[in-house]
């Protein structure tokens, strides 16, 4: 069995689910006879045909209104938006209709819906490409938000969001779309949603994070080990609803905790982990919760985000002012 990348995973996840249920669609820009812009898509068309498989206008508003359509009436779509940044003009969509829908009717409709898009920065790409915006969709009840962070992940992840019976935003994190392979069996076994992953265990404190920042974390408490720091690291993957118990217990163990993420530092949902640690776990806590985030400002272009996005000497530096508190 070859290793393959992030990306190919959801492209794995995407044709074992749609070979196993004839409702499941998929849907987007470019994403049919061009495979879509990062190639997650590539040869499903070929496999399932244009009925199945839908390039669409470029016009996020229609797609995510057809999305809640198809849902509604027993198909499972999964919409791409080629950018989290293109997803804007379909938030109305979303949140006014996608994630109301089974409350809407008092569960007469419900709406199996997945919105996939690739997210964060770190490709050199132009402006509105590079947004992590997760903790908009967070916000709002009724959504699941799910972020993977490896191959494996990717692919239990997907299949899980497909077969939820209710609306699943699922964010790509890109810059680590082809880092690592890994062996990932194409079972359609799936993972469990509103789940963190405790990737390795620790006693003297507990990483928290997700998404692409998985890589600079594993580099950080590598060096960290070097050092003698024995680290804890949790993989957050499903922000909403929010596995805040596994956090818990990790910080009732440790007594200390830094939370790493790309997105901008305010109303993030590193400040939902944060507060929620303070209100369950305070006294577990021998130094105050520490966050490692990108800036309250604009992801910049390509020449200034690599010191936008967290790196391992923050981490590092975050981790050692929780130990000397």
């Amino acid at each position: 069995m070859a290793e393959i990348t992030l990306v190919e995973a959801v492209n794995q996840a995407l044709a074992y689910e749609m070979s196993q249920d004839k409702d499941v669609v998929v849907l987007g820009e470019d994403i049919g006879v061009n495979g879509g812009v990062f190639r997650a898509t590539v040869d499903l068309i070929d496999k399932y045909g244009p009925e199945r498989v839908i390039d669409t206008p470029l016009a996020e508003s229609m797609i995510a209104g057809l999305t809640v359509g198809m849902a509604a009436q027993g198909l499972k779509p999964v919409a791409e938006f080629q950018f989290m940044g293109f997803i804007y003009p379909g938030f109305n969509q979303i949140v006014c209709h996608a994630a109301r829908m089974r409350n809407r009717t008092r569960g007469r409709l419900s709406c199996p819906a997945v919105f996939r898009a690739p997210y964060g920065g770190g490709i050199h790409a132009p402006e509105h490409h590079s947004e992590s915006t997760e903790a908009l969709f967070a916000h709002i009840p009724g959504l699941r938000v799910v972020i993977p962070s490896t191959p494996a992940r990717a692919y239990g992840l997907l299949l899980a969001a497909i077969r939820e019976p209710d609306p699943v935003i699922f964010l790509e994190p890109k810059r680590i779309y082809r880092f690592v392979k890994q062996h990932v069996p194409d079972n359609g076994e799936a993972l469990p949603l509103d789940r963190c992953f405790v990737l390795q265990e620790g006693n003297d404190v507990t990483l928290v994070t997700w998404g692409a920042m998985i890589k600079e974390t594993l580099a950080a408490a590598k060096q960290l080990q070097a050092q003698g720091v024995s680290v804890e690291i949790i993989d957050v993957a499903t922000v909403k609803p929010l596995d805040i118990e596994t956090i818990l217990a990790s910080v009732e163990k440790t007594g200390r905790c830094v939370v790493v993420h790309e997105a901008a530092k305010t109303c993030a949902v590193g400040a939902e982990i944060a507060a929620q640690i303070a209100e369950k776990g305070l006294m577990d806590l021998h130094a105050p919760v520490q966050r490692v985030t990108g800036f309250d400002a604009v992801m910049p272009y390509f020449k200034l985000e690599k010191q936008y996005i967290p790196d391992e000497a923050k981490i590092i530096a975050a981790v050692q002012h929780t130990l000397e508190f």
